[in-house]
């Protein structure tokens, strides 16, 4: 006799549904019925009380990842178009901040990736390790080899944005000290400090940041005065903040009295 398959309670089925659409992006009704072993009309509810409580956001025939249809996290290669000069600019000038023989961490992201060209065009530097968490990053630098020395963290791919994730991924951060970590994210305000809009890509974040003897952040101009889902850290958390000279004077003077030194590129 074969034993039915028995859904876990609403509140922790609930609470996985939410943990499988932060690290795919998205999940379908018809799927998340079949893998919790209840009704498609109950996972409609399960998703219906997570896009009420601003977990998620409800599309047709499923959800996607975010709190707010304006701030739902975009694909890569969509974000790779926003702002792409600027974060060029910023790109470089966190590259030259670099120098031979250094550890640097490098997160994942479109502004990160400028920051991995940058290095690419700098055949000054030599004996550089460079620990990434973007797929796309280490193949980028692979170029750079054997100038550099690439580590992936390992992990669980993220197709949304080639990027490793828990479990797993930890383990090499785990095992290093590195001089500079660069990571990117969704929002930097004085007072929620700097946030993410993918809860384990925040997760990610906090753990290079524990790395490195030099903590910076690095975001286009967007990103000024926004705040998103997870907390990375407060202000004080991290450096400095590399941005573009597009921001307004008052955000970076705000950014600048709660102690945080500001590059503008």
């Amino acid at each position: 006799m074969v034993e039915a398959q028995v859904s876990p309670p609403a509140a922790a089925r609930r609470e996985q549904i939410l943990a499988l659409v932060d690290e795919r992006g998205f999940a379908k009704v018809g799927e998340l019925s079949r893998r919790f072993h209840v009704s498609e009309v109950t996972v409609r509810a399960d998703l219906d009380a997570l896009a009420e409580a601003r977990s998620l956001v409800r599309v047709h025939g499923g959800a996607v990842a975010g709190g707010r249809p304006g701030e739902l996290e975009r694909p890569f290669e969509q974000s790779l178009l926003a702002a792409s000069d600027e974060k060029a600019r910023i790109g470089r000038a966190a590259a030259g901040l670099v120098e031979s023989g250094q550890a640097i961490v490098l997160d994942v992201g479109t502004t990160t990736t400028a920051i991995a060209a940058a290095l690419l065009d700098r055949a000054d530097l030599q004996n550089v390790v460079v620990i990434t968490n973007a797929l796309n990053i280490a193949l980028i630098l692979e170029a750079a080899i054997p100038r550099f020395t690439v580590v992936v963290t390992g992990g669980t791919l993220r197709p949304l944005q080639h990027s490793l994730v828990e479990p797993l991924a930890g383990v090499v951060l785990d095992h290093i000290r590195a001089d500079l970590v660069f990571i990117g994210c969704s929002g930097v305000d004085v007072v929620a400090g700097v946030t993410n809009v993918n809860l384990p890509e925040a997760d990610m974040k906090r753990r290079m940041l524990a790395t490195a003897a030099r903590r910076i952040v690095v975001a286009d101009s967007t990103k000024l005065g926004r705040t998103q889902l997870s907390r990375v850290a407060p202000l004080d958390g991290v450096d400095t903040l590399i941005t573009g000279t597009e921001c307004e004077q008052r955000q970076i003077d705000d950014l600048i009295s709660a102690g945080l030194a500001v590059i503008r590129a």
